[in-house]
């Protein structure tokens, strides 16, 4: 359920600091330090899971509540309603991707276009 070695576990367990946006019992939402976007955050599964590579069946409650969590923080850290405003969720995986840290994770993407980076 945890990694000792992930960079988003230690994170998650407070061992490195983090601009948080959201936590419960499955979830923790944090700023992401290069944003890509006026608004970007990330939404990680407490539990270390290493990519979309890895989901199963048993993860399709979790990845709801993320997607249904995400809209709500989306507006919560300023992003403009649909339709004019809105958000992007991007989930890399694998090297090949563009996964980074090998952890689940969602960016999640607003504010006033052009970004940097999609």
């Amino acid at each position: 359920m945890h990694d000792p070695d992930c960079l988003f576990c230690k994170i998650i367990a407070g061992q490195i600091p983090s601009r948080k946006v959201y936590e419960d019992e499955e979830v923790f939402a944090f700023h992401d330090i290069h944003p890509g976007a006026p608004i970007h955050f990330l939404m990680v599964p407490k539990a270390h899971v290493h990519s979309m590579a890895g989901v199963t069946d048993a993860h399709a409650g979790l990845l709801g509540r993320m997607m249904v969590l995400a809209p709500r923080l989306a507006a919560e850290q300023g992003c403009n309603p649909y339709p004019d405003g809105g958000f992007r969720i991007v989930v890399n995986t694998g090297t090949e991707g563009g996964q980074e840290v090998h952890h689940l994770h969602l960016h999640v993407m607003g504010g006033p276009r052009p970004w940097i980076k999609g």
